[in-house]
């Protein structure tokens, strides 16, 4: 909000400032870093109890990926729903790898945990819902930023359009292959992992794709419906 001189006085109207680029709103962080720091606690104790040595690696990769969110957020703010699906995504990831499905249930892996579970059976694996999901979210944080960096640059409420979308599922996409090279490093580092081969690697992209496509059309259609502004 700024001021501007009219006819001899100083009228009151909105003028745009850095600061209104952000959300308009910020969210409330004590309810989001309660329930992300109730499952982290979980996994923590869940991993030492059955000596997972493979999620103790990835809890550590949540604790960065966690202090990396914080930086983001305070350098672009943002929304509390994108927040919070960024947590919903590690509770689904340390679920995945730490809580244990019966014997009746068909799996695709020598563990018997989430990430081996077949939802649909010869289909869809939980593990290929996760990644679409994550990464979906991930495309959706890339637009958020390529949205707030347009508009620290002057362009006025920048628009979904094909390229922008592009770039954003891009850098979804780019996000789920250092995922693929995290998940590389702890095959090459930990033995007895459950991160499966080559196939598995491929599905897991293909997921990631899906969700990323998902993502820039959902955005597409949520900026058709609420119109120009």
């Amino acid at each position: 909000m700024g001021y501007r001189l009219s006819a001899g006085f100083v009228v009151q109207c909105p003028v745009m400032t850095p600061h209104d680029l952000r959300s308009p709103t910020r969210p409330k962080l004590l309810p989001l870093a309660l329930f992300t720091l109730f499952y982290m606690v979980a996994a923590v104790t869940g991993a030492a109890a059955a000596g997972n040595r493979e999620f103790v690696f990835y809890i550590v990769v949540m604790l960065v990926l966690i202090a990396v969110v914080m930086v983001v957020h305070r350098r672009m703010s943002l929304t509390s729903g994108q927040l919070w699906a960024l947590s919903i995504w590690g509770l689904l990831h340390m679920a995945g790898g730490l809580v244990p499905v019966p014997e009746s249930f068909q799996i695709n892996g020598p563990i018997r945990v989430l990430y081996s579970l077949w939802l649909i059976p010869g289909r869809l694996k939980y593990d290929q819902l996760v990644h679409a999901y994550g990464f979906g979210v991930t495309t959706w944080i890339c637009w958020h930023a390529i949205r707030t960096s347009l508009g620290a640059a002057g362009v006025s409420r920048p628009k979904p359009t094909l390229g922008l979308l592009t770039l954003a599922a891009a850098g979804g996409m780019g996000f789920g292959a250092l995922n693929e090279l995290i998940e590389f490093i702890a095959v090459l580092t930990i033995p007895n992992t459950n991160v499966g081969g080559y196939e598995n690697t491929g599905w897991d992209l293909v997921a990631n794709l899906v969700g990323c496509v998902i993502a820039t059309l959902v955005i597409r259609m949520s900026h058709r419906e609420a119109g120009p502004a």
